[in-house]
């Protein structure tokens, strides 16, 4: 029985001669440090015994001795060409359109940009004469590879739509709606409009369905929170709000606004006939194999319905607390308190600042099989595992007080109140959480101080406040830097003045300067600025005397309280964002 051939992991570096006399990849992957001569030497002998006529990469590949991406940077070298590990960086939209898209997927290309008269192709297969040949033939420009790992490529190619691709599609649907309407009046029936649409999983779609379709998976994949439908004079608009900010993406004509209007309200199961007052209604849809809810709002004005539709993703009710943005010493910080066994824990912050997934990932922090967990929400923005989620219902005569009050009956350990709106409802959450009772909640505050203020002035008697309260969290949203265009950011002393930059640990503040995955901006995504106060024994003492916020203030200050701007700024010089996004979140 022939033993198998033992490949050594170590050798010595062959002589020079040894090397002129490799294969010009296999010296390169030496050279590397990827394979020793050993190695090789097995590799080639293999090559030489077996039938197949297999590339030396494709064996060093099937041998697992390399993987896809060391064997294409030595490939890439051995043509003297460039490797790109991220084509995205510094890619431009505008040159992709010069080689069709099916030429584009089934070679697995990406045109890059334009170099004087050579198009910059990004390719995994550079070798390819062929396909190089046929890029130059189609585009009619000298082509030039440079070497990009698959799996980038892939990412490229079924990538988002630009939102130049966005609004182009979006006329070619209007374009259509044009052309059935024959130029005549676009306001239609229920009935006209359901034998338009032909039911959501026809394949034979009306263009209003389509339309508004497109809007929404269109949202959904660039990441939006809201769709805005805003008839004007004359014209209509369709924005996305990414990232906190508003942006164009589709211009219907103005007298299209009637029929995307009652497509809107037969998925929200709305009135279509009703136009003069407001309505409220949900849809629920799935966009790539994600259920997304819709909360929809429409608002009659002079030239139609306005129509709002909030995104609700259930995927972010599962963030855990490490990504929301906090520094690893508030984040340790926070934990403590989430752990105490009693007591009321309060978010504040202006709307729109992530209160809800803040909660959401405290909810998901506790171990919920051997602990009784509810929540009382208006409304109930996902569905948690193993947490019961009540809907109030004021019509009804469910109020959070009211469901807090049947909740306390239902032997709960961790009770999370949507918002303490009221008197009642602050009054009932703090005798829960005097009573054994976790209690989360949310309120409207500038800062942490002030929830105490808050509490007051809601008639939470102040030594309550002192023997129930165990944390505030301040937060609000900043917009990161895109880590595809990031670089390094230069200060004047005017700007660290301003910012009292010498007070924090040095850092690099950084910014983007601008790409195809962040639209350009330098921004994308978010992450929280957060300020915590804990009360302590000083502080109760506080609380049960004067309970003056000044002095609250003045003591927070001599024991080192970090406020939301000292987040930020020690964000801003470790690169996560800029002194402008703080700025503005700060002023509010």
């Amino acid at each position: 029985m022939n033993q198998p051939e033992q490949i050594h992991e170590i050798g010595p570096m062959p002589t020079s001669a040894e090397m002129r006399a490799l294969p010009r990849i296999g010296r390169i992957l030496i050279e590397d440090g990827a394979i020793t001569l050993d190695q090789l030497h097995v590799a080639l002998r293999r090559q030489t015994a077996s039938s197949e006529r297999l590339l030396l990469g494709e064996l060093l590949l099937n041998m697992k001795l390399v993987d896809t991406t060391t064997m294409l940077k030595a490939v890439a070298r051995s043509l003297e060409i460039h490797f790109i590990a991220d084509p995205s960086e510094g890619a431009d939209a505008a040159v992709m359109k010069l080689l069709p898209e099916a030429m584009r997927r089934e070679h697995r290309i990406v045109p890059l940009r334009l170099e004087q008269d050579t198009l910059v192709v990004a390719t995994a297969d550079p070798q390819n004469d062929h396909v190089r040949e046929l890029a130059q033939r189609e585009c009619g420009k000298r082509v030039r590879f440079v070497a990009s790992p698959g799996d980038s490529l892939d990412a490229m190619l079924s990538n988002v739509v630009t939102e130049g691709a966005v609004q182009e599609k979006a006329q070619e649907i209007v374009n259509e709606m044009l052309d059935e309407s024959r130029g005549g009046n676009y306001t239609l029936q229920e009935k006209q409009i359901d034998e338009m649409m032909g039911g959501s999983d026809s394949d034979d779609m009306g263009p209003v369905v389509k339309l508004v379709n497109f809007a929404i998976c269109s949202a959904v994949e660039e990441g939006a929170s809201d769709i805005h439908i805003e008839p004007d004079d004359g014209k209509m608009r369709v924005r996305f709000r990414i990232d906190g900010v508003l942006s164009n993406r589709m211009s219907p004509p103005w007298r299209m606004n009637a029929a995307i209007s009652s497509r809107i309200k037969i998925m929200a199961h709305m009135d279509i006939s009703e136009r003069r007052i407001p309505q409220d209604g949900e849809i629920s849809v799935r966009v790539n194999g994600r259920p997304i809810d819709l909360r929809v709002s429409t608002l009659p004005g002079k030239f139609g319905e306005k129509i709002v539709m909030r995104i609700v993703d259930s995927s972010g009710a599962q963030l855990g607390l490490e990504k929301l943005g906090f520094r690893s010493t508030m984040l340790d910080k926070f934990q403590k308190v989430i752990e105490q066994p009693y007591g009321i824990i309060l978010v504040t912050g202006p709307t729109g600042s992530g209160k809800s997934t803040t909660l959401y990932s405290v909810l998901n922090n506790f171990d919920r099989t051997t602990i009784n967990v509810s929540t009382v929400e208006d409304p109930v923005e996902s569905n948690i595992e193993g947490v019961h989620q009540a809907q109030i219902n004021p019509k009804a005569g469910f109020t959070f007080a009211s469901a807090l009050r049947s909740l306390l009956r239902q032997d709960p350990d961790v009770i999370m109140v949507g918002e303490i709106r009221d008197s009642e409802t602050a009054q009932i959450a703090v005798q829960a959480a005097l009573t054994g009772h976790v209690v989360l909640s949310t309120l409207h505050t500038n800062d942490a101080p002030s929830a105490i203020t808050r509490l007051g002035n809601l008639g939470v008697e102040n030594f309550l406040i002192a023997a129930s309260l165990r944390g505030v969290l301040a937060q609000r949203l900043v917009r990161r830097i895109c880590s595809s265009c990031a670089v390094a950011r230069a200060l004047d002393e005017s700007q660290k003045t301003a910012m009292g930059i010498y007070a924090y640990q040095p850092g690099t503040p950084m910014k983007g300067v601008g790409c195809r995955k962040c639209r350009e901006t330098g921004l994308k995504g978010r992450l929280g600025l957060y300020e915590l106060m804990v009360p302590d024994e000083k502080m109760n003492d506080l609380l049960c005397g004067t309970c003056d916020p000044a002095l609250i203030r003045n003591l927070l200050r001599e024991q080192g309280f970090e406020s939301l701007w000292d987040d930020g700024m020690q964000k801003v010089l470790t690169g996560m964002t800029t002194p402008e996004e703080v700025h503005d979140a700060c002023r509010h």
